[in-house]
């Protein structure tokens, strides 16, 4: 098979490898389509992803496929099945395995980041990480359940109630995500802030009330407009101090803010504690997709969310170094291995 191996900082080389041998319940992918994640980016100049990675190895933790075969003890898929993968391993036995939270698994590791991913024509995986796909599902929006998951879990920490204002700062995919799920889950107001015009018309299109830009208008400018008394819940998708900031100065009292966006490692931002108590905001984070991919896969299969929309950039496998080049820039970025 053909594959996309990563060896070095800066390195990734497509060349044959011998197809993987599967064996229990293991279940061999014909990968579809396999979506260029920042994670993928980060570890390709160097840095460390969600799990630990020892190259050589092939990247690629979001993607969807094909059935090829299945293992001897695989009793929930078939040949020819259409799949989404869960990257997610972890041990099941661990203290935080045993007191559910997996995802903070001692011995957490990856598909595509620890051991060999979708950045292949071929991959194998357990039959636990596969969710079935409804045969009309594309499977570029198969390979965006992971990061569906992920945006998943952190609604799921956001505390957004029936009626609330949500404050989406970044336009980016996952802030395109974060607009869908917010409505979703019952805000009544949506708002984006992003700078890129392309972008905020995007947000307009998956359900966005409105969309500003904060060089030219902010949050609070546009809440004197409309008459918007407060908003109840601010979502970070940048990973940057300045929106980060931002996200503590729009919300409301008895606001929540959630820190989605991922930073550098040594970011800091200055914090008040009395400003927190005295507004009563609640601060949270989200970490990977806890248990949430099969919820994912059943938005997808349900048609409850627009993914393909988001996809800017759609590559054959022996052009993925230009995907560290365009470094998702203009929306997201796709793989298609077997095209």
């Amino acid at each position: 098979m053909k594959a996309a191996v990563f060896y070095e900082p800066g390195v990734v080389k497509v060349e044959e490898k011998a197809d993987p041998v599967i064996h229990g319940d293991e279940v061999l992918i014909r990968v579809m389509a396999a979506g260029i994640c920042g994670t993928d980016l980060h570890i390709y100049d160097g840095a460390k992803g969600a799990s630990e990675c020892f190259p050589p190895v092939v990247l690629g933790h979001e993607f969807a496929g094909v059935v090829e075969a299945v293992g001897e003890d695989v009793v929930r898929v078939k040949v020819g099945d259409h799949v989404t993968v869960d990257p997610s391993i972890m041990c099941g036995k661990c203290y935080a395995c045993q007191t559910g939270r997996p995802h903070f698994c001692e011995s957490y590791s990856a598909t595509g980041v620890t051991y060999d991913g979708g950045f292949a024509q071929l991959c194998k995986v357990r039959e636990e990480q596969v969710y079935e796909l409804k045969k009309d599902v594309p499977f570029e929006a198969g390979a965006m359940c992971e990061p569906l998951g992920c945006c998943l879990h952190g609604i799921d920490r956001a505390g957004i109630r029936t009626g609330d204002t949500v404050l989406v700062i970044g336009g980016g995919t996952i802030g395109q995500i974060m607009i869908q799920l917010a409505r979703l889950a019952g805000a009544a107001t949506v708002i984006l802030s992003e700078p890129i015009e392309s972008k905020r018309e995007m947000g307009l299109k998956m359900g966005a009330d409105y969309a500003v830009n904060p060089m030219e208008k902010t949050p609070f400018d546009l809440m004197k407009e409309e008459g918007i008394r407060e908003i109840n819940v601010t979502i970070e998708c940048v990973g940057r101090k300045e929106t980060m900031l931002d996200a503590f100065k729009y919300v409301g009292n008895e606001g929540h803010v959630l820190l989605f966006g991922l930073t550098e490692p040594d970011c800091e931002i200055p914090v008040k504690p009395y400003e927190i108590f005295q507004r009563e905001i609640t601060v949270t984070a989200s970490y990977v997709n806890p248990f949430s991919h099969g919820r994912a896969a059943g938005l997808v299969n349900a048609g409850k969310i627009r993914l393909t929309d988001l996809i800017s950039d759609r590559l054959p496998l022996d052009d993925i170094n230009e995907v560290f080049k365009i470094r998702g820039k203009n929306g997201k970025m796709m793989i298609f291995p077997n095209e």
